[in-house]
Formats: structure tokens, C-alpha cells, sequence
């Protein structure tokens, strides 16, 4: 069974986190890996660093820009991952844009991705028709999560139509802006979370953009299976002296 299906069915209040492979420094991408299974985070996104990441805020732009200045690449990032699986055990998920994993091949990619564990990816410029046409058989047959987002101006039919057509779970994404952190969600917000949770979908949801403390994560988790976090988690990369210093922090701020 794929280790993200297995995830949803026996936990809740997952908690996802997402970091910049490749940054603060090349090789940290698997110690810092290693640090958020210990550290006893759910699952966890591995960002691939792109030049143009039109969906990320500052924060997560200057880590994939710094992660490029000091090498890291897609087939630099498989290296690094090769032998994860001989220590750790929750699911990965690969998240980048289309134009890096197109360039590298997508099925390549795929393999590549079956061969180092990852479970699943996130490519959040994929449309969802490109998806359906060329890519969804292809995933499937490599058992390969592909995850899709909706926001609050994506449609019920839209909604409906990820959902009958993915597995692994549904990204949902807190606001139309870009990445970022946020100390509380207004009514709004937790409205869109009301509405999808009433419409009894097949997927398990995890919520993003904004989580970063715990009014936030405890606003997702009561109407989505858990919570990603990523910009604040890379505020802490940057700032702390060690990556386990970071984790720290950032498991400390969700109790506050």
C-alpha cells in the first residue's frame, strides 16, 4: 500500500511539512529529512527549487533561490535520496513546478521517484486537463500520488472532478494569495473550510498556506485531516542555528 494512503487511514491531525531541498546548504536535504521523522512530523514535501515559483511568497522564492546557487537540481536531488528508505519511513512527496520535471522527463521522473521511495508529488502549475490527458495513467502505473490543489474560487463540479480522479489527498489551499504565514484565518476562510468539508469527499484534505502557529493549525485540523506548513518552517531553517533547533520551534509555536 502506498505509504500516503496508509498515512490518512490511521491517523489525524496530520501534520505536513514542507522545505526547500537543496537549502540553507546542498547536502542538508537529507538530514533535515531524517530530523522531521524523528521529531515525529506526519509526512513531509520536498520542495524542488525552481527559478519562477509563481505560487510561493518571498520566503520559499529566496530558499529555492539560494538552493539553485548552491546546486541543487533534480538529478542532484534523486542522488541525495537514494538510500532514504533504509532509515526513513513517512511518506514523501516531491513538490515542484512543470518545467524541471518536463526538462528532466516525466516518466523518467516517475522512476526515479519509484526507485528512491518517494509516494506521491505536488506539481501546482499542472493543469488539471494536461493532467487527465498525458500524465494520470502514467502516475497510476507507477503507484504515484498525484496531489491537487483548490482554493476557495475553485468550483464544486472542479472539486468534484479532482476528487473522483486523484487519490492520496487534496491540497487545500487556504486563499487565493501566494505562500506565506498568517496568524489567524477570518471567518471567511474557515467558511470555504465548512463548505468543503460538508461536501463528503472521497479524499482526505490537508490544508496550506498560512499555517504557522496554533490557532491556525487547529482552525485547519477541525475541518481537514491536518495541516502543512511550510514558509514558517523555512523562516526557522534560516534563523535557528540547527535544523533540529528549527523543528523545535516550529512544534513549540503550534502550542502557543
Amino acid at each position: 500500500m502506498n505509504r500516503i494512503t496508509q498515512l490518512f487511514e490511521t491517523k489525524n491531525g496530520i501534520l505536513s511539512v514542507y522545505y526547500t531541498a537543496g537549502f540553507p546548504r546542498l547536502n542538508d536535504t537529507v538530514n533535515i529529512l531524517k530530523i522531521l521523522q524523528a521529531k515525529g512530523i506526519n509526512t513531509v514535501e520536498v520542495g524542488i527549487p525552481f527559478s519562477d515559483p509563481m505560487a510561493d511568497g518571498p520566503v520559499i522564492q529566496e530558499a529555492a533561490t539560494q538552493a539553485l546557487k548552491n546546486g541543487m537540481s533534480l538529478k542532484k536531488l534523486f542522488e541525495q535520496l537514494k538510500d532514504i528508505r533504509k532509515e526513513v519511513t513517512i511518506p514523501v512527496i516531491l513538490m515542484g513546478y512543470l518545467n524541471p520535471i518536463m526538462q528532466f522527463g516525466f516518466e523518467e521522473f516517475c522512476k526515479q521517484c519509484v526507485a528512491v521511495g518517494v509516494d506521491g508529488m505536488i506539481i501546482p502549475d499542472l493543469p488539471f486537463g494536461d493532467y487527465m490527458s498525458d500524465f494520470k495513467d502514467l502516475t497510476q502505473t507507477y503507484d504515484l500520488k498525484t496531489i491537487m490543489l483548490i482554493t476557495p474560487e475553485t468550483t464544486d463540479d472542479r472539486i468534484r472532478l479532482i476528487d473522483a480522479n486523484t487519490e492520496g489527498f487534496i491540497y487545500m489551499v487556504s486563499s487565493t494569495a501566494i505562500t506565506g504565514t498568517q496568524k489567524s484565518f477570518n471567518e471567511q476562510k474557515q467558511a470555504y473550510f465548512r463548505r468543503i468539508n460538508t461536501m463528503d469527499l472521497k479524499n482526505p484534505r490537508l490544508v496550506g498556506f498560512g499555517i504557522s502557529n496554533k490557532e491556525t493549525f487547529e482552525a485547519a485540523t477541525s475541518h481537514a485531516a491536518g495541516a502543512i506548513i511550510g514558509s514558517k518552517f523555512i523562516q526557522l531553517l534560516s534563523s535557528e542555528p540547527t535544523a533540529e533547533q528549527a523543528v523545535d520551534q516550529l512544534l513549540e509555536a503550534l502550542k502557543k
